[in-house]
């Protein structure tokens, strides 16, 4: 970020003129610095869902949303998903550059070596409902990590928050893969370490019922494609509950647990699953694809998956992941005939200059909740898989905001409505 002394504006009010510093970063909307509009105007701003409120300066991630851009560390989300793995990605992410042969062998190492879950917890994961919502048993999960490991726990210390990271990354994949077997009653795997990360996780969660062969390798490839898109995605309503929590020295364990329970509500990590059930309504209704796109033009119904709340043009991270879909639903002997029903809107809907006119275009949810469906992952497990690929932006905003000079306790002011004082009664 840099400040052009020169560059201001002014804001007038009753009281006088006050002058506001205007800094520029490298890409991106300037930012008017408010830090002195109370104590000199007796004034707040009001932002409902802070809109337009930059709450911090970060490195981490560009987004453009009218151009259909995102950056990770500089780096486009296109060539991240086509050229790096990601552990790689994820060592970007946290770390702030690609990692060097070396680095990201011992970064993988670490990961391998810390992948287990200790006994009791184990223990405790067992004992959980199994019909609880994977999402409340992962938040549940990741929060008790700070008991079992309190030799991380210290944000002041560098070192810890490295080892909390590692653990972090190490274990999260063991814990959902957990989750998800004791739901459906079958004995957990324990991690494998001659597997990378990605097989591992999937190993753990189908054990030798996983896909082989060229679907297999497809759906494995897939999955880390899916895990670099989520990576990170700036300051969206997870990440920003990380830093919020962060910033009130909260450990690292505790502040992501925050982020996983805030992408548990549907506004924020629902949308996959939303998408698979509106497919399941057009494939239950009968409804031809035509009718149902009446529908939604004449505002009966909605398009789920597609359109984006921060991407006005296009999701960038839509285009290889549509591809990957293609090839698996051709390599699958017996696809999910929700999968063909989403390939067949899909492209009913681009070929209606209502949708493309409104730049209305499929998003990368449109295509996870049906990969991940036909690989066999019941829709409560969805937004699990999204928290996997969010943990390495929300370590990395966690760690961020410990090294920032402008650090401080999240507090925002609120806009007052309510009654004005009056007496308890009897009192005068």
């Amino acid at each position: 970020m840099s400040d052009d002394k020169e560059r201001t504006v002014e804001l007038h009010y009753e009281g006088g003129v006050l002058k506001l510093p205007v800094f520029t970063g490298t890409e991106g909307e300037s930012t008017i610095e408010l830090k002195t509009l109370l104590g000199s105007t007796g004034m707040t701003t009001l932002d409902p869902g802070f809109g337009n409120t930059a709450s911090c300066s970060s490195e981490i991630t560009y987004i453009d949303g009218d151009a259909g851009i995102l950056r990770y560390r500089g780096y486009p989300i296109e060539d991240l998903a086509l050229h790096s793995t990601f552990l790689e990605t994820a060592y970007l992410v946290i770390y702030g550059e690609l990692p060097e042969p070396g680095q990201l062998k011992e970064f993988s190492d670490k990961l391998r070596d810390n992948a287990d879950i200790p006994a009791e917890m184990g223990a405790f994961l067992d004992a959980m409902p199994r019909n609880g919502h994977p999402m409340a048993l992962m938040a549940s999960a990741v929060n008790t990590l700070a008991a079992y490991y309190d030799d991380s726990v210290d944000p002041e210390n560098e070192d810890q928050v490295e080892l909390a990271t590692i653990r972090l990354m190490a274990k999260l994949p063991t814990i959902a893969a957990r989750i998800y077997r004791n739901s459906i009653g079958q004995t957990p795997i324990d991690p494998d370490g001659s597997l990378d990360y990605v097989d591992n996780f999937i190993r753990m969660t189908f054990g030798d019922k996983a896909p082989t062969g060229e679907l297999g390798d497809l759906f494995n490839k897939a999955v880390g494609m899916l895990l670099v898109l989520h990576a990170d995605h700036e300051l969206n309503c997870s990440t920003a509950t990380v830093r919020v929590v962060g910033s009130a020295k909260a450990d690292i364990f505790a502040s992501v647990a925050s982020g996983i329970n805030a992408l548990s509500g549907p506004s924020h990590g629902g949308a996959n699953q939303a998408v698979l059930e509106m497919l399941e309504e057009i494939r239950d209704s009968g409804i031809s694809i035509e009718d149902f796109l009446a529908k939604v033009k004449s505002r009966e119904v909605r398009l789920m998956g597609f359109g984006h709340r921060v991407y006005k043009n296009f999701d960038p991270r839509s285009k290889e992941i549509k591809v990957l879909a293609s090839q698996i639903l051709d390599q699958d002997e017996n696809p999910d005939e929700l999968f063909r029903l989403a390939l067949k809107l899909e492209a009913a809907a681009l070929e209606d200059s209502y949708f493309t006119e409104r730049k209305l275009y499929p998003n990368v949810d449109f295509y996870t909740g049906v990969i991940y469906r036909t690989m066999g992952f019941p829709t409560n497990m969805f937004t699990v898989l999204f928290a996997l690929g969010r943990l390495p932006g929300w370590i990395a905003h966690y760690r961020e905001q410990l090294r920032d000079p402008a650090f401080r306790i999240a507090r925002p002011r609120q806009h007052y409505v309510g009654s004005a004082e009056r007496r308890y009664p009897g009192q005068g």
